[in-house]
C-alpha cells in the first residue's frame, strides 16, 4: 500500500492550467482571429483616408501612413456638396426608419389580433413581396412617383424606402405581438380602453425591444441604400452620400478613381452607423434580458 498521503495524491491528479483552460483558449483565439478578420477592412479605409495619395499605391503596400494628412477629406468635401449630401442622408434614413417602424406596428397588431376577411392572403402577400428585388419594381415605381410628383423629393424617397423595408419590419413585429398575452388587452378593454389606447400603452411598450431593433436596422439600411437614391434623386438637395460615392468615381477607370477621397467618404459613411450601434446596443440588450412580458 502507498504510504503517500491522499492530499499529495490529489495535487498530482489535477490537470495542468492549460489543459483545463484549453477549451477556453481556442474559443477566445477563435473569437479573436475572427475579429481580426472582420475590423482589418475598416481599418484599412481609416488609415487609406489619412495617408497621401501617392503612398496609396506602393508595392509592397504600407498599412500605417509616413506622415498623415487631412488632404483627402478636404479633396472630397471640395469635390461634392458634402454638407448637402450629409444632410439628405439623415433625413432619408431618420425619416425611413420612423415612418416604416410606426406603419409597421400597426400593421402587425392588426395582423396579429384582428381576425378580418382575407387577413392570412394579405399576410402571404407580405412574405411574398419581402422577397421581391428591387430592381424588378423600379420602372412602374419610378412613372408612379413622376405622375404624383414624387421625384426629386425627400418624401418621395422616404415613401419608397419605407415601403422596401416595411414587409420585413412587419413580419418581425407581427412575432413579438404574438407573445404578449391577450389577456392583458381584453383587462384594458374592460376597463374602458380602447383599440389605439390598447396599442400605444400596453403593446407598443411591451414590444419596445423589437421596435427599437428594427429602427436600428432599417435606419442602416436607408443610410446605406444606393439604388432608390441613384435614380429617384436627381438633384443636389435630395442627393445622399450613398450617391456621392457614385459621382466620385463617376469619370475615372479603375486604375483613376480617387481612392484617397472615396476612402475618406467611406470613413463619413461608417461613423454614424457605429454610432449608433454602440449607443443602442445596451438599451437593446436590456430590453431583451427583461422580457416582453413584465
Amino acid at each position: 500500500m502507498s504510504t503517500q498521503p491522499l492530499a499529495a495524491r490529489r495535487v498530482q491528479a489535477q490537470p495542468s492550467w492549460l489543459r483545463r483552460h484549453s477549451h477556453s483558449i481556442v474559443t477566445y483565439a477563435g473569437f479573436v482571429v475572427f475579429a481580426i478578420f472582420i475590423c482589418f477592412p475598416f481599418y484599412y479605409i481609416a488609415m487609406s483616408s489619412f495617408t497621401p495619395k501617392n503612398e496609396l499605391f506602393t508595392i509592397p503596400p504600407t498599412y500605417w501612413p509616413s506622415h498623415f494628412t487631412l488632404d483627402n477629406y478636404r479633396n472630397m468635401i471640395q469635390s461634392v456638396p458634402f454638407l448637402t449630401y450629409l444632410r439628405n442622408s439623415l433625413i432619408f434614413a431618420v425619416g425611413s426608419a420612423v415612418v416604416s417602424v410606426i406603419a409597421s406596428a400597426m400593421a402587425a397588431y392588426a395582423l396579429a389580433r384582428i381576425r378580418f376577411p382575407g387577413s392570412n392572403v394579405v399576410y402571404m402577400l407580405l412574405i411574398m413581396s419581402a422577397a421581391l428585388p428591387q430592381i424588378a419594381v423600379l420602372v412602374p415605381m419610378f412613372e408612379t412617383f413622376q405622375q404624383f410628383k414624387l421625384i426629386n423629393t425627400h418624401q418621395g424617397l422616404i415613401l419608397l424606402m419605407s415601403s422596401l423595408v416595411l414587409p420585413f419590419t412587419i413580419l418581425i413585429l407581427v412575432s413579438f405581438v404574438m407573445q404578449v398575452p391577450p389577456e392583458i388587452e381584453e383587462a384594458a378593454l374592460i376597463d374602458g380602453a380602447n383599440i389605439v389606447q390598447v396599442l400605444t400603452r400596453i403593446v407598443l411598450p411591451l414590444i419596445l425591444p423589437a421596435i427599437s431593433t428594427m429602427t436600428v436596422i432599417n435606419f442602416i439600411i436607408g443610410w446605406n441604400e444606393l439604388l432608390y437614391p441613384l435614380v429617384f434623386a436627381q438633384r443636389e438637395n435630395t442627393k445622399t452620400l450613398s450617391v456621392a460615392m457614385v459621382e466620385l468615381s463617376s469619370d475615372a477607370s479603375t486604375y483613376t478613381r480617387p481612392w484617397d477621397m472615396l476612402s475618406a467618404l467611406s470613413v463619413f459613411m461608417v461613423i454614424p452607423v457605429l454610432l449608433l450601434v454602440l449607443v443602442a446596443q445596451r438599451m437593446i440588450i436590456a430590453g431583451l434580458s427583461r422580457g416582453a412580458v413584465k
